[in-house]
């Protein structure tokens, strides 16, 4: 027992504890003893719990391994502090070491252990730098360990922190101990040991007699290697780039600029508006030597000479930049982050009735106008103006780039003259207020300018009819674009031509066929599009009460029965074709299909101005046909002038059969013989007209008597170009603020999204659905933007601002796909696998739009290339040129296209059957299997050195 005096010579040591015990244990003969005994009390509740309760109770999850954990105690002993740190596998992990798993802490590939105990002072260096207390500290945790029969390997840090050097002690059981130690060369390493048979020789130099010459004996070593290649990082490669610019350059002559760096997304869809940063930085190649044995030097010298393509296993790690992953806003430059500013500048249009109020000097609005706004100089929008209305005037393939979705986004299409403007807008100054209404008052300026002198207006289409399901500016420039056609049509002398051509004499019914081929070709002018009709003639479906068939009519003349009519009097013009058998009513003649006019022209405004109009007036089908008027009278004239002979009635029977009811008696009688007797037969046709169409003073009769007999050549054209075309310019130059910047928001985000969509990424699934998702949630976010229900300070710019997010993580992804898809042409199942790995790292980000503490911080996912992908990776490392100033003095083997490896690991291994050897114990036998009694880890290149080595004695 110990004595009192002693117990009180360490009172102040142990004061703290003792009050909180309450009572004093003699058993303990000094502070060392007490030091163990607090280290055993650890290990036992450790070892107690047991991983899974360990984890229960806070075990750290160590980031780089998925299967690692530590919970750590505070220890204190001789007024110093101490950490001893428990490193656990929440699951056995029967792979070896050897086996380079990828996910290893550092400790455990040096010493191959799996859970293990670190112990290490409280100090800022965080090792023990005195060689006496590193013993006594590690004899302490061998005895604690011994007492509570746990065979953990316990390490203690020594020497200087930057040599990251280690010594430890296992207790194997009763027969054998396992001793530990490591150390680093950080400079000047002897050149024998740059080497791998140096290396060799030294791993043999701890179990054989020193005074051997190692060449000339034979030691049976277990081998395994791990080499890590490193590609030239793509940002760097400047003299590359630039030779292969000089080589793409198309012409056949290279740049006279060849030093300037070639950017990676030249060819990219969204080059044009700005460069994106490569999202691969490079990429690590580790290749892998299965273990083997090695018997002599002279083995490892030759080894030192093989190519990486005779290792057994490459793994490809691609290196991506730390903008992907980096949660804080503003690092990139790309669509997301220019849609943001001109949501503000949306914001901000409410604080003024016109666009000149943003521009003039005058204004009394917020003075933020006039300071942090910056409008760019005049020569900006000069080249800005001439990139729109100079350059490609030619009609573009709007059905180019656009997403089977992006229809339902109410912008622009891409190639559009509006869409051009508002994404070059993203891009002019800072896309504030006030420089977007500069460029939009210049911008009405060249409109109004292509309009008065008579210029096709660019990027429009100047036929067709007007897309409704694009945004009003965008439908009014087509009208305008139409209106240019139209007038310079005008302007022409197309009337002398029609004239001389379509002049004729009275002609009998024998000549009739020839004029109406001659008509058909006459009538189709340039000005003038007859193939479709407003009013749908007769059809099957339309004639279901009167029993006649007709088919509707259409460009290419059809073969019908025709009766035998008699000649007539009349100059017949504008005829398509017979109407089957249909004939007119007071003469034995055959209905003709007279060419009509088009219906005019109208925009989505136009359209909803005539409905409120009808809904005012309620269903008055005489208002309804004084709204139409013009219309009814061109297709009254071209059929009065394609039937001479024609009365109101048969203009009803052809334009509205609804509206001309049928005897019963010849609707009975006919069906069955229409086919197999003469029509004449059944002529004069019998019916009546509708109700109100026989009313007194009805307006279509009343037309009809007006409405002179004129083909649609010499007839006034429905839509006026000239009044059209100033009412276009007008809504543009009047237009409010709030009204254009939120159509440009619209188009902006549809724009934007058919660019990216543009891109070429190979059949990356997940890439395809993200970008349909995308178009959904554009679409539906952007619905009361569309509909006009936007005011200053609603909520939907939160929910526009958190769009903008979205498509900051498209765009992210959209570059990774493309910068792999290009990197890997040939061997595309790689660029799939990468893709999907980080995909899933990356998706976790999307969801909380910024990094939280449970999200994995670093990407580490590595692939293994296949036997035919190798070629494809060896040809990424390019041979480094002599003014790539990172390059060091080649002085290690085992080069891949010149790179010498920048990581070389080494494990060397002695395995020997502990029964009948001086390893075995004399007490039953315990162990009979094979263990390993030498290992060594070598870690390092040209420049450094890690060794690690591990020794098991029987004791």
């Amino acid at each position: 027992m110990a004595s009192s005096s002693k117990i009180d010579s360490n009172a102040e040591d142990e004061a703290p504890q003792e009050e909180v015990e309450h009572f004093d244990d003699f058993t303990l003969a000094s502070s060392w003893e007490r030091f163990i005994s607090e280290i055993e009390a650890v290990c036992r509740q450790w070892m107690a719990n047991g991983p899974k309760n360990l984890l229960e109770k806070g075990a750290v999850h160590l980031e780089f391994s998925k299967n690692l954990y530590k919970v750590k105690s505070e220890l204190k002993y001789a007024s110093k502090s101490y950490c001893m740190e428990y490193y656990f596998e929440k699951t056995n992990n029967d792979s070896r070491v050897s086996d380079w798993n990828f996910n290893l802490h550092e400790l455990q590939m040096c010493f191959g252990v799996n859970d293990f105990l670190v112990i290490a002072p409280q100090s800022a260096s965080g090792v023990v730098l005195d060689a006496p207390e590193a013993s006594k500290l590690l004899s302490a945790v061998a005895i604690a360990l011994t007492n509570c029969s746990s065979l953990l390997p316990a390490l203690v840090p020594v020497h200087d922190p930057s040599r990251k050097a280690y010594i430890g002690i296992q207790n194997m059981g009763t027969v054998f101990t396992r001793r530990f130690e490591a150390d680093h060369i950080g400079t000047q390493v002897p050149v024998q040991l740059m080497h791998l048979e140096g290396l060799y020789e030294l791993f043999i130099s701890k179990f054989a007699y020193s005074t051997l010459d190692f060449s000339v004996h034979l030691f049976k070593v277990n081998f395994t290697m791990k080499l890590t290649y490193r590609t030239i990082p793509y940002d760097d490669d400047h003299d590359l780039q630039g030779t292969d610019a000089e080589i793409t350059e198309p012409g056949g002559n290279p740049v006279s600029d060849t030093h300037n760096k070639v950017q990676w997304d030249d060819d990219c869809p969204w080059s044009e508006w700005y460069s994106a940063e490569d999202p691969i930085k490079g990429f690590e190649l580790i290749a892998l030597w299965s273990e083997k044995m090695i018997e002599s030097s002279l083995q490892m010298a030759e080894l030192e000479n093989d190519s990486p393509h005779d290792a057994e296993k490459w793994i490809l790690f691609p290196k991506f930049s730390q903008n992907l992953s980096d949660g804080s806003k503003g690092n990139q430059i790309g669509f997301s982050s220019q849609l943001h500013l001109l949501i503000d500048a949306l914001d901000m249009s409410f604080e003024a009735q016109f666009i000149e109020d943003f521009v003039s000097v005058e204004n009394t609005g917020p003075d933020n106008l006039k300071t942090s706004m910056i409008i760019p100089p005049p020569t900006v929008i000069d080249r800005v103006l001439k990139e729109l209305f100079h350059e490609g005037v030619r009609d573009p393939d709007f059905a180019k780039g656009g997403h089977k979705s992006s229809r339902a986004i109410k912008g622009a299409p891409l190639q559009s003259l509006f869409a051009q403007f508002c994404l070059n807008c993203l891009w002019f100054g800072s896309c504030n207020i006030r420089a977007i209404a500069v460029l939009w008052i210049e911008f009405v300026r060249e409109v109004r300018w292509c309009w008065e002198e008579s210029q096709p207006l660019p990027k429009m289409p100047a036929n067709g009819s007007i897309d409704l399901s694009t945004c009003l500016i965008n439908q009014k420039l087509q009208m305008l674009a139409i209106c240019i056609e139209r007038k310079l049509e005008l302007n022409e002398d197309y009337e002398d031509c029609i004239g001389s051509m379509d002049q004729a004499s009275p002609h009998t019914k024998e000549e009739d066929s020839v004029a109406e081929d001659s008509d058909s070709s006459i009538m189709r002018t340039p000005s003038e599009d007859f193939e479709g009709k407003r009013d749908s003639p007769l059809t099957p479906e339309n004639l279901h009460h009167s029993g006649i068939t007709m088919l509707r009519y259409s460009s290419e003349p059809e073969e019908v029965v025709l009766a035998d009519p008699k000649p007539s009097d009349c100059i017949r013009r504008g005829s398509v074709r017979v109407v089957g058998s249909m004939m007119l009513l007071k003469s034995n003649q055959e209905m003709h299909v007279p060419f009509t006019q088009d219906a005019p022209l109208m925009t989505e405004d136009m359209h909803e101005e005539r409905l409120q109009a009808v809904e005012a007036f309620g269903d008055s089908f005489n208002f309804s046909a004084q709204l139409e008027r013009d219309i009814l009278s061109s297709d009254m004239s071209a059929f009065k002038a394609a039937n001479p002979d024609a009365v109101f009635e048969d203009f009803i029977r052809w334009h509205s059969p609804g509206d001309w009811e049928n005897d019963d008696a010849q609707e009975n009688g006919s069906t069955n013989k229409l086919a197999t007797v003469n029509p004449n037969n059944f002529w004069p046709p019998r019916g009546q007209l509708s109700q109100r169409m026989s009313e007194h003073g009805n307006l279509w009769r009343n037309i009809w008597n007006d409405a002179p007999a004129l083909p649609a050549s010499e007839q006034k054209p429905l839509l006026d170009p000239n009044r059209e075309g100033e009412k276009v310019l007008h809504y543009l130059e009047t237009i409010r603020p709030h009204q254009l910047l939120e159509q440009m928001v619209s188009t902006a985000f549809r724009a934007s999204a058919d660019t990216l969509n543009q891109t070429s990424y190979g059949g990356l699934k997940q890439m395809t659905t993200k970008m349909e998702q995308l178009y959904l949630t554009m679409a539906s976010v952007l619905k009361p933007v569309q509909a006009n229900r936007l005011s200053a300070g609603s909520e939907i710019f939160e929910d526009l601002r958190r769009l903008c997010g979205i498509l900051e993580h498209v765009e992210k992804l959209l570059t990774v796909a493309a910068s792999l898809h290009r990197k890997f042409l040939q061997a595309p199942r790689l660029s799939e696998a990468i893709f999907s790995d980080y995909y899933n790292f990356y998706i976790p980000r999307m969801r909380t739009g910024s990094v939280e503490d449970n999200v994995q911080m670093e990407f580490d996912k590595k692939q293994q290339v296949r036997t035919h992908e190798r070629r494809v990776i060896s040809n990424m490392f390019t041979t480094p040129t002599a003014n790539q100033s990172w390059r060091k003095v080649l002085s290690m083997g085992n080069l891949l296209n010149g790179h010498e490896p920048i990581l070389r690991e080494i494990i060397f291994s002695m395995r020997d059957r502990v029964s009948g050897n001086h390893y075995a114990a004399h007490t039953p036998m315990v162990y009979q299997q094979e263990i390993e009694t030498y290992r060594m880890y070598i870690c390092g290149t040209s420049n450094d050195l890690r060794v690690a080595l591990s020794v098991v004695s029987c004791d």
